[in-house]
């Protein structure tokens, strides 16, 4: 897989311990990376990451602790930086504003600052957020040019974290430069509502469906109407990886933003997943309960992925159907005989892309 570009590479993840970077650093485990991880402890119990019991350099940090960033990037000379730490819930902005802010936008300069420090590191991406973008509640989904913007503390965050990263691409990593002053590339990637199996954080769609199930409760859904492109956590990994790919082998052109998401026909309602998911697990009970009051969230929330599709030949492999069944079979699992199916989901995974004949699944 991606031309074997990550065996023996030294990788680091910002945010490993949470539940997309315990899922990324589990493909490139088994990708015979090299990984370093450095995140605040594991935020749930249970937990993914501890759950996988990775063979992993794994240290417990802040992002803002810029001079302890520093020290580890010294001692790891990373190769590739993919920076996932983050403040990730839009209603936990709103209580934390500054912890959220902080986390999310000086973060980012710490790690950008930490890489420069070095001579190692030939390629970073920077995992923001669909809401990066200036919502307007368009019909369409948003492109790469578009305004970036954000109503809440959270989305402000990202998108200022989109600014900073176009910042130092400019002003430290000019594509002009690559070669010359420097070696290092650096892009972003904009995905949506992941779900997948191992997620447990608070005010999250599928984790509070779970939770009340294993207590035998009715979880309470307070905006069924509200449309989100939903994906598999394994489809924006796969983004990422394909993106790392083309920025380790000096392609120039990568280093630039992208959007990774469902088809268009795939965007949902939180009420749609909800009802699929009680297919998969009868169990699931739910009643909706609007909340009073509730601070600002987007109705209506879409991406193009026409850039990524054309360009970087990604395309998704799991509709959201079958990622939603696979996300509700891994609880299932989990729950009701202690398996875990993380390693059963990435092979199947990469088993259909390869039947469906990916690029970055090519034997």
């Amino acid at each position: 897989m991606f031309n074997a570009v990550y065996h023996n590479k030294r990788v680091l993840i910002t945010g490993h311990t949470g539940f997309k970077g315990s899922w990324l650093a589990l493909w490139l485990s088994q990708m015979g990376a090299k990984i370093t991880g450095y995140s605040l402890q594991p935020p749930t119990n249970p937990n993914h990451f501890q759950l996988l019991k990775l063979n992993i350099n794994s240290v417990i940090g802040d992002i803002r602790d810029a001079d302890e960033l520093k020290q580890v990037f010294k001692e790891q000379q990373p190769e590739i930086v993919f920076h996932l730490a983050a403040q990730a819930i839009v209603r936990l902005s709103y209580q934390n504003p500054v912890e959220t802010l902080t986390s999310n936008i000086l973060g980012t300069v710490n790690v950008l600052e930490a890489a420069r420090s070095i001579g190692a590191v030939r390629a970073i991406i920077n995992v923001t957020s669909d809401k990066c973008y200036e919502n307007q509640e368009w019909l369409w989904g948003y492109r790469e040019i578009d305004a970036l913007g954000g109503y809440d503390p959270y989305s402000a965050s990202k998108g200022c974290s989109e600014i900073v990263t176009g910042c130092w691409r400019n002003s430290f990593f000019n594509l002009k430069d690559y070669g010359k002053t420097h070696s290092t590339l650096v892009a972003s990637a904009r995905a949506g509502n992941v779900i997948g199996g191992g997620d447990w954080a608070s005010d999250r769609l599928l984790p509070d469906i779970m939770r009340a199930v294993n207590q035998n409760e009715k979880v309470k859904i307070r905006n069924p109407l509200a449309t989100r492109p939903w994906q598999h956590v394994l489809e924006p990994l796969s983004g990422y990886l394909l993106l790392g790919h083309k920025l380790l082998e000096g392609r120039k052109d990568f280093a630039e933003a992208w959007n990774f998401g469902p088809s268009e026909n795939e965007n949902s309602t939180v009420g749609e997943i909800v009802d699929q998911m009680k297919k998969v697990w009868p169990k699931i009970d739910y009643e909706i309960d609007p909340i009073p009051d509730q601070p600002h969230e987007a109705g209506m929330l879409r991406l193009d992925c026409s850039k990524a599709r054309a360009q970087l030949q990604w395309l998704p492999v799991w509709t959201s159907r079958d990622a939603v069944e696979a996300t509700a079979q891994w609880y299932r699992a989990f729950y009701e005989s202690k398996q875990l199916l993380s390693l059963e989901n990435l092979n199947r995974y990469i088993t259909d892309a390869q039947n469906k004949h990916i690029t970055w699944a090519k034997e």
